[in-house]
């Protein structure tokens, strides 16, 4: 069997509103060398069913977990089926461009130091053209200081499968194991900033984003997330860096503290103001 350039991994969960559009995208993409990996985490609608409607194109693959997994472990459990050079997530109610592997296996391949390529969310900002790559340092302060890069889920990656072997794949976290996994990925490797307009993310009142806004303790796990990881002993950026965007993070959650006292929520501030802490720079 030949090993396909691209695996393209879809995990999926009740969602046959937008599986069939979202398998479409995949299939009519310019570059053909890809198989495309459904997992679907035990849905009760007809997902799988449509799912497997498609099937009959040969790089089509459709798997049923015997229990319910969740989000990110179920992503791991498609990168493990995965035969392909590279991992190209899409949600199952996302859908990519025609053009989109074509240009992020371009855009990553002429750069084989580096590990993942991330979509941009805007070019007005950038003075070169894309593909452009960023040092960890480099990544890490675009992160920090600019435009939040490692904020993008996973529809808007494409990586490398042995980097992603590599790091372990995704922590079991839920919301925010996507940031922490590039965060990972970008501390020891350089990565690709590839241009905008390749995928289309879907929102709708389903999927998990919505939920994310009303949960407290996201907003205290991405926190604590930040502060590990400007923290952490292999942190790209310098001392004199990483104690600015250690103060830019305690101000900004400072500010959440306030604000929820002001308007009387004080459970909210006592829960996030558990979290507002200042550890000794080099733990």
């Amino acid at each position: 069997m030949n090993t396909p350039l691209v695996s393209v991994l879809m995990t999926a969960y009740n969602r046959e509103q937008y599986i069939g559009e979202a398998i479409e995208s995949v299939l009519a993409q310019t570059l053909k060398d890809f198989e495309l990996i459904i997992v679907d985490d035990r849905s009760i609608d007809h997902t799988v069913e449509i799912a497997r409607s498609y099937s009959r194109d040969p790089r089509v693959r459709v798997y049923v977990n015997e229990r319910n997994l969740g989000d990110y472990p179920n992503r791991n459990r498609a990168a493990e089926l995965a035969r392909g050079q590279f991992l190209k997530y899409l949600d199952a109610d996302d859908i990519m461009y025609p053009y989109c592997l074509e240009i992020m296996t371009e855009h990553l391949t002429a750069f084989g130091e580096a590990a993942i390529g991330i979509e941009c969310e805007s070019e007005h900002r950038w003075h070169k053209p894309f593909p452009l790559m960023l040092s960890p340092a480099d990544a890490y302060c675009e992160h920090y200081f600019k435009q939040g890069i490692f904020s993008e889920g996973p529809t808007a990656t494409i990586i490398r499968t042995t980097a992603f072997r590599e790091c372990g794949g995704f922590a079991h976290r839920r919301h925010i194991s996507d940031t922490e996994l590039w965060l990972r990925i970008a501390r020891k490797r350089p990565l690709v900033l590839c241009c905008c307009g390749l995928t289309w993310w879907r929102q709708h009142a389903e999927q998990e984003s919505v939920s994310e806004k009303a949960d407290l303790s996201v907003t205290v796990n991405r926190y604590l997330l930040d502060v590990m990881a400007v923290t952490h002993k292999d942190c790209p950026l310098d001392l004199t860096r990483q104690r600015l965007v250690l103060r830019k993070l305690q101000r900004r959650y400072l500010r959440l503290i306030v604000t929820a006292v002001w308007h009387g929520r004080l459970g909210s501030a006592l829960a996030l103001g558990r979290a507002y802490v200042a550890p000794a720079m080099g733990q």
